[in-house]
């Protein structure tokens, strides 16, 4: 009996022997693997110490960083991750200018030459006469001899043909 209870406290010390002897991985194993992960977003970069990953950086926006959080949360070794990154302002789009060099009354001359092609606008982008809209071959060449019949000088085409 005794030696069936020393065989048993045996056993349970090398097991608990073989637990506590897993292999820990390095802080420099979880920087080269978070390294790796971050490299997706250039304005950003991490530090490992502790198993604790140190995000820093700039995100474009709250939803790529919440991904790059989770993916170096998903590292077989990070314990946690400590979010020190910002995500960027917005840039605002300045609105084209639509600011009137062209006579009114020009304008309203070219709308009346285009009225049977509905899916042509006439607009003054940045002080021009532009015309815009998908049109066929044909109905281009019609726009075309329609407008420069008017006499109007330059204008932009940006018509599209299809």
């Amino acid at each position: 009996m005794k030696k069936t209870i020393a065989m048993a406290a045996l056993a349970v010390a090398i097991s608990f022997g073989a637990v506590s002897c897993k292999k820990k991985v390095s802080d420099a194993d979880l920087q080269t693997q978070a390294t790796t992960v971050v490299t997706s977003n250039p304005n950003a970069s991490v530090e490992v110490k502790d198993g604790v990953a140190h995000l820093s950086g700039t995100f474009a926006d709250q939803q790529s960083k919440d991904a790059m959080i989770a993916k170096l949360k998903a590292i077989n070794g990070v314990k946690d991750v400590m979010d020190m990154s910002t995500v960027a302002a917005p840039v605002a789009v300045a609105p084209v200018e639509t600011t009137t060099a062209v006579d009114p009354a020009v304008q309203k001359k070219v709308q009346d030459a285009v009225k049977d092609f509905p899916s042509v606008k006439v607009e003054v982008v940045n002080g021009q006469l532009t015309l815009t809209g998908n049109v066929s071959g044909l109905q281009a060449r019609k726009i075309k001899e329609s407008v420069d019949a008017l006499k109007i000088g330059k204008y932009n085409n940006n018509l599209v043909v299809k």
